[in-house]
Order: structure tokens, then C-alpha cells, then sequence
């Protein structure tokens, strides 16, 4: 089971090494449940990746609020990593919690921004740009 995103935080700090850094990021993405076919489908794609990446959000109640339910997974390792830290970011938030926060800060905070190949950062911005707007619309 994926951990939420404050667990997350915590364990990056205690990882010096950037090699276990993202051997943690890939580990992350195999705990993510396994995707259906449903998940693939080319609306849930995400475009402007270099890997393949899909992202499915859904709402649902929970307790009387609605909450962000986020899928995800690419066909790359270290992209499903990252995926994962999305999910861990906004699954269980309300669309407007989701709408006003900014995931690409997450990972300039884990210091991945500044290790990430220039491809895989656009990558991490089109998914992030993606949950951004579709949160805002249901946040409306």
C-alpha cells in the first residue's frame, strides 16, 4: 500500500543517497494497485510525457465531502514513481485542496526537480498541470 505523501517527505530525508533516492521513487510505483485496461484508455493519457502516462480522477463521498479518488501508471519505472508521489499528493483531497496545490513544489521540496532530466520534469509538469485543471473544473 502506497504511503501517504507526509511518510513519503519524511523517508526522502533520511535517504541521502540519490541512487537509493530513486530506487525508492520506482519502489513507490510498485505499490500502486495494478491497472486495468480501463485505466489506459486514451482519455485518461496524459500528453506532453515522454513515457506513457495515464491519470483517471474520480470523486466520491466521503462523509458527506467530496474527495479526490487518482489512478495512475506509465509504462516507465521511475515514471510510475512518480506517478505514485501524485497519487500520494492528491488521492483523498477535496477538488479544491487539490485545485490550490502546487505538485510540482513536491517535488522541488524532495529535490527531485533538480535531478530529473529535463524530459521527465516537463513529464512531471503535464501531470501536474493535468490534476491541476481537472480539479479546478470539479472544484467549480
Amino acid at each position: 500500500m502506497l504511503p501517504d505523501i507526509a511518510t513519503i517527505e519524511e523517508n526522502f530525508a533520511f535517504i541521502d543517497d540519490w541512487e537509493e533516492r530513486y530506487r525508492y521513487v520506482i519502489e513507490l510505483g510498485r505499490m500502486l494497485p495494478p491497472a486495468d485496461a480501463a485505466l489506459h484508455a486514451e482519455a485518461n493519457r496524459v500528453h506532453g510525457c515522454a513515457s506513457q502516462v495515464w491519470l483517471e480522477m474520480a470523486v466520491e463521498e466521503a462523509g458527506g465531502t467530496p474527495v479526490l479518488r487518482l489512478r495512475g501508471d506509465s509504462d516507465a519505472h521511475i515514471v510510475r514513481g512518480l506517478v505514485a508521489l501524485m497519487v500520494a499528493l492528491f488521492d483523498g483531497r477535496t477538488p479544491r485542496e487539490a485545485a490550490e496545490t502546487d505538485a510540482f513544489a513536491l517535488y522541488t521540496r524532495l529535490g527531485l526537480a533538480e535531478h530529473l532530466t529535463p524530459q521527465r520534469s516537463n513529464g512531471v509538469r503535464a501531470m501536474a498541470d493535468r490534476i491541476h485543471r481537472d480539479a479546478t473544473a470539479l472544484a467549480a
